[in-house]
C-alpha cells in the first residue's frame, strides 16, 4: 500500500508543476446545424503567434496571453470562418463557443487537409483515426458502412477469416487488445460472422486505433487500444434512419427532447440493428456449403445528452448486444454483452482545466457446445469501471493526468484438448493513475508519460514509463518514435495454435501456474511487454501522403492455456511435473515488422493502400512456434470514385492479399485405444478410435488469402435532412476459395464465404 501512495503522490506532484500564465481564452467549436464538435479546428488570435488546434471534443484553450485587445478567429476547412473581438485588459478568462456553418468545398479535400493539420500538431505514432466519412469510402455490405470492414484494411491489422474470425493487431491476440466505447470495456467487439461489429456506424464520432507505443492514458493491456467515441443526438430536428438489406435491418432515431430548441436542449439517440441472415441465406445464398449461414445477432444502443452553454456535458448511455451461431453437427454458440454508464465534461469557469469523468458497468457471457464431443464451454466477465481525467493547457504544455478504478469478476469452465477439466472463478480489482505532458519545442513535439497500475488480486504494482517524440525535419517530412512498458492481468482460454477458435473465455488472476519458466522462478504473474516504434510521415505531393513505421514488441511474460495437461493437480500427483498438471503455462514472444500506408486524394477519386511485413513468435518453454495469426505479407488497396450530377453516385472497391497462416500438418493416423476402464480394459477386443499423428507445431502454411469487394450506391437528395440511398454490393467478386478450416474426420476442406451479392436501401430523414 505504501508503494501505491508513493507512486500516486509522485504522479500528482509531476502533474501540478506550475507555469506562469497571463490571460486565458477557451471554449468549443461546433457545427451550426448538427451541434457536433468540430475536431482539429484552428483557433488563433489574428496578427499574433497565439493559436491552437481543437481536440476531439472541439475544445480549445489559448493561455499565457498578454493583456490587450484581440480578434479571436476560428478556421475549419469546409466551414465558414468566424471572428470574435475580446478585451483581456479587464477579464483574465474569456469563454467563447463558436457555432459555424458549412462552406461550399469538396469533402475529400477537407479530410486530407484535416489529417495534415493533425499530423503537424500531434505525434500520432502508431495511431490511426477513423471518421464516419472514411468509413463510407470502404465497400459496404448491404449498403451499410462497417467498422469491421474498415479495420481489416489498416496496416498492421490481420483478420483471420469471414466466419469466426478475429482481429490481431501487430502481433497481439484479441485478449491483449483493449476496446473501449466512451470509456467502457467491450469484451467482444465482433460478431461471429466477420462482416459485422457490434458498433453502429451512424452513432460513431471517431475511432482511434493505437497499434503500439500508446501513451500512459491507457492501461491494462499489452498490445493495442481501440478507443471509440460516440456522437450526441441531433439538436436541430427529430430525425433518423431506416434501412434494410439481405443481411440485416436497422432503425435509428435521434433529436431534441424539448420542442423549444436551443444550443442547450437535451438530446437523445437510439439505434437498433437486427440480422436475419440465418433465414434469408436459404433464399439468397443457398449455394454456400458451410451449413448455410447460421448467424443471427441484434444490437441496441441508447444515449441521452444534457449540455450547458459553457460546454459542460453529461451523457447517460446503455447497450445490449447478442450473437448466436449454430453449425449443425459441428458447434453452437451464443453470447451477449450488456452495459450502462455515464460520462461528463466540466469546464471550471476561471481556469484552463478540462475535467472528464466516467462510470459504467459492462459484462460478457458466452456458452459454447462442441456437438461431436458434447463438450460444453462457458465463460463470464463483467464489472464496473470508473475514472476521472484532468487536462491543463498552459503555453507550450498540454498536461493530462487522471485515475482509473476497475473491478470485475471472471468465471470459466471448459475442457482442454486432452479432455481435462479447467474451472476457475475470480474477483479482481485494478487501480491506475497516469500523467502525460505534450511539449512543443521548436521542431520537436515531445510526449513523456508514466502510468502506475496496481493489481490488487495479485498484490502487484507496475510502474510503466512511456515516451513519444516527433521531429519536424522539413515542412512535409516528419520523423517519429514511441515506446514504453505495458502490463495486464486478464487471460484468455484460447490458444495461439488454433486457426479457428469460436469460443474465447476470460480469466483474471490466473493461479494454477507453474512455479518457474525456463528454470527461472516467477516472482510476478503479470503479463508484460515492451514496445518500440520508429517511423516517418512524408507529404510527397499536395494530396499524396506516405506513412512508414517499423515496430518491435517484446512480450516478456504471457499466460496461456496449457495444451500439455494430462493429470489433475492433486496432492497424490505431486511427483508429476507441473507442465503435465497445471491449467496454465507461461510463455514469451516477439512481434516485429514494418508497415507502409499511403493516401492519394483528388477531387472525385480517393486511393488508400497499405502493406505489412511481420513476424510473430511464441515460446512456451517446450517448443518455439509461430502464432496461428502470423501472416508474413498483408496488402490492402482501396479506391472510391464519385460521379454523376452533384456526385450522387459512389463506386468503391477494396482488394486484400495475405500470405497463408501457419498450421500443424497431419502426418498420419493410428488405432487409438481409450482405457476408460483402467487396467481392466480389454484392449485386445475393444474397438479402437482414430488417433491423429501431428507434425511440428504450426510448421506448415495454408494457401494465400485474397478477396475483392465492390459496391455501387446512388443517393437521391429530397431535402436538407432527407436522403434515399440504394446500394449494390458484392463480397468476394471473383469467388476465391479461401480456406476456413479442414475437417480431419471427414477429410474435407471447408472454405470461407464465396461470392455474395447484396442489395440494400436506406432512408435518412
Amino acid at each position: 500500500m505504501r508503494r501505491i501512495l508513493f507512486y500516486t503522490t509522485v504522479i500528482l506532484l509531476i502533474s501540478n508543476y506550475a507555469f506562469a500564465q497571463n490571460s486565458i481564452v477557451k471554449g468549443f467549436v461546433f457545427d451550426k446545424d448538427t451541434k457536433e464538435p468540430l475536431s482539429f479546428a484552428n483557433i488563433f488570435l489574428v496578427g499574433t503567434k497565439y493559436g491552437v488546434i481543437a481536440d476531439i471534443e472541439g475544445y480549445y484553450t489559448i493561455s499565457k496571453i498578454p493583456e490587450g485587445k484581440y480578434t479571436l478567429m476560428v478556421s475549419v476547412l469546409g466551414y465558414d470562418s468566424a471572428t470574435f473581438d475580446i478585451d483581456l485588459n479587464k477579464t483574465k478568462v474569456i469563454t467563447k463557443t463558436f457555432y459555424i456553418g458549412k462552406a461550399d468545398i469538396q469533402l475529400n479535400t477537407i479530410n486530407v487537409n484535416a489529417k495534415k493539420q493533425e499530423s503537424i500538431n500531434d505525434i500520432r505514432t502508431s495511431v490511426m483515426t477513423v471518421t464516419p466519412m472514411a468509413l463510407k469510402l470502404i465497400p459496404s455490405i448491404g449498403g451499410e458502412p462497417e467498422i469491421a470492414q474498415y479495420l481489416q484494411s489498416m496496416p498492421g491489422v490481420v483478420f483471420t477469416g469471414d466466419q469466426g474470425g478475429q482481429l490481431y493487431i501487430r502481433g497481439g491476440s484479441p485478449i491483449q487488445n483493449k476496446v473501449l466505447m466512451d470509456g467502457v470495456p467491450i469484451y467482444n467487439p465482433f460478431h461471429s460472422i466477420g462482416l459485422f461489429s457490434v458498433f453502429e456506424t451512424d452513432i460513431i464520432r471517431s475511432i482511434d486505433v493505437y497499434t503500439a507505443g500508446f501513451n500512459a492514458e491507457y492501461g491494462g493491456r499489452i498490445s493495442s487500444v481501440m478507443d471509440i467515441t460516440t456522437r450526441d443526438g441531433s439538436n436541430s430536428h427529430l430525425g433518423g434512419k431506416v434501412s434494410a438489406n439481405t443481411f440485416c435491418s436497422k432503425i435509428l432515431l435521434e433529436g431534441p427532447l424539448n420542442k423549444k430548441k436551443n444550443d442547450n436542449t437535451p438530446t437523445f439517440i437510439l439505434s437498433y440493428k437486427n440480422s436475419y441472415l440465418d433465414k434469408t441465406s436459404d433464399i439468397f445464398y443457398n449455394y454456400i456449403d458451410t451449413a448455410s449461414l447460421p448467424y443471427a445477432f441484434n444490437d441496441f444502443y441508447g444515449k441521452l445528452t444534457l449540455s450547458s452553454e459553457e460546454g459542460n456535458k453529461l451523457n447517460f448511455f446503455g447497450f445490449n448486444y447478442n450473437d448466436k451461431v449454430n453449425y449443425p453437427d459441428i458447434a453452437s454458440m451464443k453470447w451477449r454483452i450488456k452495459g450502462l454508464g455515464a460520462n461528463f465534461i466540466m469546464l471550471p469557469s476561471s481556469s484552463n482545466t478540462k475535467m472528464e469523468g466516467f462510470f459504467a458497468y459492462s459484462d460478457y457471457k458466452v456458452d459454447f457446445l462442441e456437438i461431436k464431443s458434447n463438450i460444453p464451454k462457458e465463460s463470464f466477465v463483467g464489472g464496473f469501471t470508473a475514472g476521472m481525467n484532468l487536462a491543463k493547457y498552459t503555453g507550450a504544455h498540454e498536461i493530462k493526468y487522471g485515475i482509473e478504478l476497475n473491478g470485475f469478476k471472471t468465471n470459466v469452465k471448459l475442457k482442454n484438448t486432452v479432455g481435462r477439466e479447467i474451472e476457475q472463478s475470480d474477483n479482481a480489482t485494478e487501480f491506475g493513475c497516469f500523467v502525460r505532458d505534450k511539449i512543443k519545442v521548436r521542431q520537436f513535439i515531445i510526449e513523456p508519460s508514466i502510468r502506475v497500475q496496481y493489481y490488487a488480486s495479485l498484490a502487484d504494482i507496475s510502474p510503466e514509463p512511456r515516451l513519444a517524440i516527433k521531429y519536424m525535419m522539413l515542412e512535409n517530412f516528419r520523423l517519429k518514435a514511441a515506446g514504453g512498458l505495458y502490463s495486464q492481468n486478464l487471460t484468455s482460454t484460447s490458444t495461439d495454435r488454433e486457426i479457428i477458435n469460436l469460443f474465447t473465455g476470460f480469466i483474471s488472476s490466473v493461479e494454477n501456474l507453474p512455479a518457474s519458466y525456463k528454470d527461472d522462478e516467477i516472482s510476478s504473474r503479470l503479463q508484460k511487454a515492451w514496445h518500440a516504434v520508429l517511423g516517418f510521415e512524408w507529404d510527397i505531393f499536395k494530396n499524396f501522403n506516405l506513412n512508414c513505421e517499423s515496430y518491435y514488441k517484446n512480450f516478456i511474460l504471457l499466460t496461456n492455456l496449457n495444451p500439455y495437461k494430462q493429470f489433475d493437480d492433486l496432492p497424490e500427483n505431486y511427483l508429476i511435473p507441473d507442465i503435465q498438471k497445471k491449467n496454465f503455462i507461461y510463455e514469451s514472444g516477439e512481434a516485429y515488422g514494418i508497415d507502409f500506408s499511403f493516401t492519394y486524394s483528388l477531387k472525385k477519386v480517393n486511393f488508400n493502400g497499405s502493406y505489412s511485413y511481420s513476424f510473430i513468435f511464441k515460446d512456451d518453454g517446450i517448443i518455439n512456434y509461430y502464432a496461428h495469426y502470423d501472416r508474413r505479407h498483408n496488402a490492402n488497396i482501396s479506391a472510391n470514385y464519385k460521379f454523376g450530377k452533384k456526385e450522387t453516385w459512389l463506386f468503391s472497391a477494396r482488394w486484400n492479399l495475405g500470405s497463408g497462416f501457419p498450421f500443424t500438418q497431419i502426418t498420419g493416423y493410428y488405432p487409438k485405444i481409450v482405457f476408460d476402464e483402467g487396467i481392466s480394459t480389454d484392449y485386445i477386443s475393444k474397438n479402437h478410435e482414430l488417433g491423429t499423428i501431428y507434425g511440428e507445431t504450426n510448421s506448415s502454411r495454408l494457401p494465400d488469402y485474397h478477396r475483392l469487394d465492390v459496391s455501387l450506391s446512388k443517393s437521391f437528395i429530397f431535402s436538407k435532412y432527407s436522403t434515399l440511398e440504394i446500394n449494390l454490393g458484392v463480397t468476394n467478386v471473383y469467388n476465391r476459395a479461401n480456406i476456413f478450416y479442414y475437417d480431419k474426420i471427414q477429410n474435407k476442406r471447408i472454405n470461407q464465404l464465396p461470392t455474395m451479392p447484396s442489395l440494400g436501401i436506406s432512408l435518412t430523414f
